[in-house]
């Protein structure tokens, strides 16, 4: 069983910042947790392929179709602002050099 202590060196590693009393309760709860894992490695999966999900996935995608869309002033009257021919948004990158 974790110890708190120990808790506190991985939170300090995840750079987390915790109280006494979540340490308590953390080091239940991870316990619990390595204890889980320790039962699963008493499996025999000699005959398990190795995979990544126990499910075979695959993303259902539309293909990308650029389209030219012809009413430009439609659209820029529904912006908040507009500047001549674009939309206009907040700045968001700092132009000061340090």
């Amino acid at each position: 069983m974790l110890d708190q202590e120990q808790v506190h060196k991985i939170a300090h590693l995840a750079r987390l910042e915790i109280t006494a009393e979540e340490e308590t309760q953390f080091a239940g709860q991870l316990s619990s947790i390595l204890a889980y894992f320790e039962q699963l490695s008493e499996l025999d999966t000699t005959d398990v392929p190795p995979t990544t999900r126990a499910i075979e996935l695959s993303n259902v995608t539309r293909p990308d179709r650029s389209v030219v869309y012809d009413h430009q002033e439609d659209l820029l009257s529904q912006a908040p602002e507009q500047e001549g021919e674009f939309f206009r948004v907040p700045q968001i990158l700092n132009t000061d050099e340090d």
